[in-house]
């Protein structure tokens, strides 16, 4: 007996609604694995899930949270799906955060006597600048010399750590304290409140504003559609008079950058002095959220709210029922999985070879 034979190909398209409902797919595998394990864990997983919600959403207190956590995860989110757009493969989201955070403070610290407005604006630029510079250089090693962005990016994250590690337990040693932080940034420094009693802070805006104007420059400029060509075919982008070099370089500068803003964000909206902890890993679950949203900008948003409920709920969670919060990373690793599992699908068909 022969037995049937199947070959795999590319295919030409897939429907729209597909490739909508792939996140869906993706999320709901997510909880059916969870579930097991929590099972093993002789608990109940529709109370955990319950929980993880209403801890989230539930209350005013949990909503401010969720909204929180998810201003760091658009800034990160967004700054990968425009690095994968154009094919930098950007895996140092969280060192170019840290960069970010690093250079607010720098600013921060000097307390200069500017009005608060501009002394914001300060930082937001400083930070942007930093994380643009410490993007680019993988960026231009790629361009120029071919050599791997993956392995490059992923490396100057941990430079970058032990750089602000050594920065903390050197010069910048808070005298008062002694612990391994700065001191207080100024207070006109400091992001404004947007909720009254909340932590909810300018951040959001900022990130925001991220999403409309990476939206704007992939869509509507020419910069968008070199960065877009690039990222598709650069070959064909090459005979279309198109200077990928630059392109990758310009894509690794502005993605550094929109990743440095979530630092920036958590040193003057959130913390108000630098740590050596001020990330709990925002810029991998950025490329996460990245993937999650298709790469698309506007999705990104949506997103990194669910990522904000998983990430604030499972602390609840973990509160009420015993279970361990790092449950929201079982959920964030296997949703990346399953997504990679699910695109790779969506390029790829298997059908009985006749």
């Amino acid at each position: 007996m022969k037995l049937p034979k199947f070959v795999v190909e590319k295919r030409s398209h897939l429907p729209v609604w597909l490739r909508v409902l792939l996140p869906v797919f993706a999320i709901l595998l997510s909880f059916i694995f969870t579930s097991i394990i929590i099972l093993f864990a002789k608990k109940n997983p529709i109370s955990a899930f319950y929980n993880i919600f209403y801890g989230a959403l539930g209350t005013r207190l949990g909503l401010m949270e969720t909204i929180v956590k998810t201003t760091p995860l658009i800034l990160t989110g967004v700054a990968v799906s425009l690095a994968f757009t154009g094919k930098f493969w950007n895996i140092g989201a969280e060192g170019q955060l840290y960069a970010g955070a690093f250079a607010a403070t720098w600013v921060g610290i000097m307390k200069l006597p500017l009005p608060s407005p501009l002394y914001i604006l300060l930082e937001i630029a400083v930070g942007f600048i930093a994380g643009a510079l410490w993007g680019v250089i993988p960026g231009v090693l790629k361009a120029k010399y071919k050599v791997d962005d993956v392995v490059t990016t992923l490396l100057m994250n941990s430079i970058m750590i032990y750089l602000v590690t050594a920065v903390l337990e050197g010069a910048w040693r808070d005298p008062v304290t002694s612990w391994p932080q700065s001191i207080m940034i100024a207070t006109n420094a400091e992001f404004p409140k947007l909720v009254a009693k909340s932590r909810v802070h300018f951040g959001i805006v900022v990130a925001l504003v991220a999403i409309v104007l990476v939206y704007i420059l992939l869509k509507y400029t020419k910069l968008g559609f070199e960065i877009r060509a690039t990222g598709s075919k650069s070959e064909a982008a090459h005979f279309l008079g198109i200077n990928t070099t630059k392109t990758i370089i310009l894509t690794a500068l502005i993605s550094g950058g929109l990743a440095a803003l979530a630092g920036v964000g958590e040193v003057a909206g959130l913390h108000y002095h630098l740590t050596e902890n001020i990330s709990p890993g925002y810029g991998y679950t950025g490329i996460i959220i990245a993937m999650l949203a298709g790469l698309n900008p506007i999705a990104v948003v949506l997103a990194s709210f669910f990522f904000g409920i998983i990430i604030t709920g499972a602390q609840y969670m973990s509160r009420i029922t015993g279970i361990t919060s790092f449950i929201a990373d079982v959920v964030q690793g296997v949703i990346l999985l399953t997504m990679l599992g699910m695109l790779l699908l969506q390029e790829y068909g298997i059908r009985r070879a006749k």
